[in-house]
């Protein structure tokens, strides 16, 4: 295994104790009290602390509640704009490469994944300015071409961060592996693929907040890809958190 390589994206030593039990029950009222504050104009930071705090959460567990939480407004807006797979059909596609790669390696390895409030299954990995390649890689990236490619795209630009250590040499996989399978495909390196997914035309594949608030037509892949195709992944649903009784 050369030095860009780990193992797998799967749980962290502590996840099991941290993600069931009284501590489940724990993270589902704060994920609760977390969109009750956004829903009043709370700023995200200020309420990740305010309710990590007050239930005592370590910081996977903050992550988690982060990601699963949404606005009223943002759910709405978010479900307003999503497009059945099925519609992606003669349409170009942009991807958010490492935001859809590591939630496809993350369950593919067994890993936590996350039910979220808005409909997106989303995972807790943090790359921390450095991708490291694993077992899964490859293969999370022939799954995701293969169901694409079922759907007919007119093509496909991936993105991703440039700023991002071995960037390049995932962009440079999926180069790879679209040759192989002579799928129409581009991938490129970018400073803000947010900021470029945002302000495309192309349908978007990703479950980033920032840029599913950003108004764009977008496809829900991961939670396709999560339901259609793993058998019983790890996945902790908040998706009632806003429909929960005051």
């Amino acid at each position: 295994m050369n030095t860009h390589e780990q193992r797998h994206r799967s749980m962290h030593l502590n996840d099991r104790a941290l993600f069931s039990g009284e501590q489940l029950l724990r993270l589902q009222d704060a994920v609760y009290e977390f969109c009750w504050l956004l829903n009043r104009g709370y700023a995200r930071h200020s309420v990740t602390q305010l309710v990590g705090d007050h239930h005592q959460l370590v910081k996977r567990q903050r992550l988690a509640i982060s990601r699963a939480a949404c606005s009223n407004i943002s759910r709405e807006l978010r479900q307003a704009t999503c497009l059945r797979i099925e519609q992606i059909k003669d349409r170009p596609l942009v991807i958010d490469g490492f935001n859809l790669i590591i939630s496809v390696e993350t369950a593919m390895a067994g890993g936590l994944l996350l039910r979220c409030c808005d409909g997106c299954i989303r995972d807790i990995a943090s790359i921390h300015g450095t991708y490291r390649q694993v077992h899964e890689t490859r293969q999370s990236i022939e799954l995701i071409g293969h169901v694409l490619q079922a759907f007919s795209p007119a093509n496909v630009l991936w993105l991703f961060d440039q700023p991002v250590s071995n960037s390049g040499r995932l962009a440079g996989m999926v180069r790879d592996i679209a040759n192989t399978y002579c799928w129409n495909w581009q991938a490129e390196l970018t400073d803000n693929p947010d900021q470029v997914i945002r302000s495309s035309c192309n349908v978007a594949i990703s479950s980033d907040s920032a840029i599913l608030d950003g108004g764009v037509q977008w496809v829900n892949l991961s939670a396709y890809l999560i339901t259609h195709h793993f058998h019983e992944p790890w996945l902790i649903d908040f998706s009632g958190a806003l429909n929960k009784p005051e």
